[in-house]
């Protein structure tokens, strides 16, 4: 019996997993590698180190790199670029990804695969090259986009919020016109699998939650600290710390002297300017381990106002057995239990509280830390999300 052959389509580099995005696109790729002989195609960002070199030995059997071109990344060339998407009408990310359609059918030509599964709606299009060599089409929605969009028209101001109510109605647009092709689409979460069928009503929907590997409990001495974690270049997660920093931080600082805020991840110079040079907000910059990094924690804050999916880092956090409190928008998609596994507050007056009420609580906090590690365990696990798919 000739083997079973599996492709995946990824935007980003998923070794080391630097973000949400990356962890969700490696869980597929294990996944497949269990039951597939599976060929990757990446796209390597300028400068970055070859992703070939990162994969682990025998997870696939050919990978083939697409360099995406160098762009500047300095403030004045991504105002230049997103006014020329607006005046387009497409979408920041579909348009960096976009274009590379000869490349894809090279890597595919005169193969032929029983599955290929394409990760992010950036790249839906690439069904057009995927589709003629595979039985079988998937694409993994990490976010529905422009659900995504049309939250952060809410809230940025002007001109963001105008872009992003031209990218919301562009998304909308080309998810109606790609989702149908796909035999399979995945989501991460029912509200999402809801939203994915609205577009596109005959299409078979799998909720496919965002998991992470079973770890286990990192042990670590408190540090007098609260945490965010997360991609810092990620326009939620920084409208999120403009948030933090400008409506419920000033609360936190001046209740708790000795307290500092930790803000965990990758591109920090991205939110730096929005920190007024505050000593007792640091910026980690990229970790090798977020789980540890958020174990020394006393509290993990989502005051997201704008996203989609669902949020690794309250996953990240559950695994590292530390208390959550996040917006209503941050906890979307996850089976939370208000006051039993993290408390939910929407305004910074409520924000702030729920804070101080764990940081004035070892035993609250330990209690709520413990749920959602119990949580996690149960099902946020590579192993139990696994048992959702039969691709």
């Amino acid at each position: 019996m000739a083997e079973a052959r599996a492709l995946l389509v990824t935007p980003e580099a998923i070794y080391p997993p630097h973000g949400g995005g990356a962890l969700r696109s490696q869980s597929v790729l294990e996944y497949l590698a269990r039951r597939y002989a599976t060929d990757v195609i990446v796209f390597r960002e300028p400068g970055a180190t070859d992703p070939v070199r990162q994969f682990p030995a025998g997870i696939a059997r050919e990978i083939h790199v697409i360099d995406l071109p160098r762009h500047r990344k300095d403030p004045l060339s991504r105002a230049v670029r997103n006014a020329g998407r607006v005046l387009r009408a497409i979408p920041p990310l579909s348009d960096r990804f976009g274009g590379f359609g000869d490349q894809i059918a090279a890597a595919v030509r005169a193969r032929r695969y029983d599955l290929a599964v394409v990760e992010h709606f950036w790249c839906a299009p690439y069904w057009r090259q995927i589709g003629l060599v595979s039985s079988r089409t998937v694409l993994d929605l990490h976010n529905i986009e422009s659900v995504l969009h049309a939250r952060c028209v809410r809230s940025e101001s002007w001109p963001q919020g105008l872009a992003h109510c031209v990218f919301a109605k562009a998304a909308r647009k080309l998810e109606a016109r790609w989702l149908p092709c796909y035999d399979c689409l995945l989501t991460a979460s029912d509200a999402d699998g809801a939203l994915a069928r609205e577009i596109s009503p005959q299409s078979n929907v799998v909720v496919y939650p965002n998991a992470i590997p079973l770890v286990p409990l990192p042990r670590a001495a408190e540090r007098d600290m609260i945490a965010f974690s997360g991609n810092l270049e990620y326009h939620p997660n920084v409208s999120a710390v403009r948030f933090f920093h400008d409506e419920i931080w000033p609360r936190l600082r001046e209740r708790w002297p000795g307290l500092v805020w930790r803000l965990i991840g990758k591109n920090p110079e991205a939110v730096r300017k929005h920190l007024d040079g505050d000593t007792r907000i640091e910026l980690s910059g990229p970790v090798e381990d977020a789980i540890r990094e958020l174990a020394s924690a006393k509290v993990v804050v989502v005051p997201l106002l704008a996203g989609s999916g669902t949020r690794f880092k309250i996953i990240e956090a559950w695994a590292a057995g530390r208390a959550v409190v996040s917006t209503s928008v941050g906890a979307e998609g996850l089976r939370v239990k208000r006051d039993e596994n993290l408390l939910l507050a929407d305004n910074p007056a409520t924000f702030a509280d729920a804070v101080t009420s764990l940081l004035a609580s070892v035993e609250h906090r330990q209690r709520l830390g413990t749920a959602g590690r119990v949580l996690y365990e149960n099902e946020y696990t590579w192993e139990s999300a696994w048992k959702k798919l039969d691709l």
